[in-house]
């Protein structure tokens, strides 16, 4: 069985939720990881002004394949992930979640198995609220929602990213050397594993 980790990252933040999140899958045994990125809408000019944008870009537009339909078709269920944006879903994502029409006519997706990620750039900048705007296009195509829940103690310490609707971080926190906090990757491994537990049950 396999569950595709789809996801839109700007400067790299939401991709390491994403590994973290691919290692909890990995865990339950016979679960296996299809990881890929949503097609870049930014403007080019506006990615070359910023840095680190510029830098992620370059390297996930190398290693990371573009998610087409089949993904979501080939696959048992979805971890899905983006940064927020004015408390929503990023152009990005929406632009992929757009095209699905084709498999929502069909029924395709229809008792698959699915939950959200996704990071601020601030404490109150929108995660919460961009992971319930990412669960409803899910409902409509039929997907059953796993969240989080309070499964992990992070959830209920952390500081920083984890809610109970899924793994989030939060960039502008302090983190020597890390774009995510060893708690919030831990957060996202544990509902990694969670989410393939319930995927292997329903669809096993």
């Amino acid at each position: 069985m396999e569950i595709l980790v789809l996801f839109d990252s700007k400067g790299g933040h939401v991709y390491e939720l994403a590994k973290a999140i691919a290692e909890g899958i990995k865990k339950v045994e016979g679960m296996q990881v299809r990881m890929r990125r949503v097609k870049e809408t930014t403007p080019l000019e506006i990615i070359r002004s910023n840095e680190e944008w510029s830098k992620f870009y370059d390297f996930k537009m190398k290693e990371i394949p573009e998610a087409v339909l089949s993904d979501l078709d080939e696959t048992d269920g979805l971890a899905m992930g983006c940064p927020t944006r004015y408390g929503n879903i990023t152009p990005a994502l929406g632009n992929f979640l757009e095209s699905c029409g084709p498999l929502w006519v069909s029924g395709a997706l229809v008792n698959k198995v699915a939950g959200v990620f996704g990071s601020s750039g601030t404490m109150h900048g929108g995660n919460e609220t961009t992971l319930i705007s990412m669960m409803f296009p899910l409902m409509h195509l039929g997907y059953v929602i796993v969240p989080m829940g309070y499964t992990h103690p992070g959830v209920m310490e952390t500081d920083l990213g984890g809610t109970p609707y899924g793994p989030t971080s939060v960039s502008n926190k302090e983190k020597p050397g890390e774009l995510i906090s060893e708690t919030e990757a831990g957060v996202a491994r544990a509902f990694g594993k969670r989410l393939a537990e319930i995927t292997k049950k329903l669809r096993g």
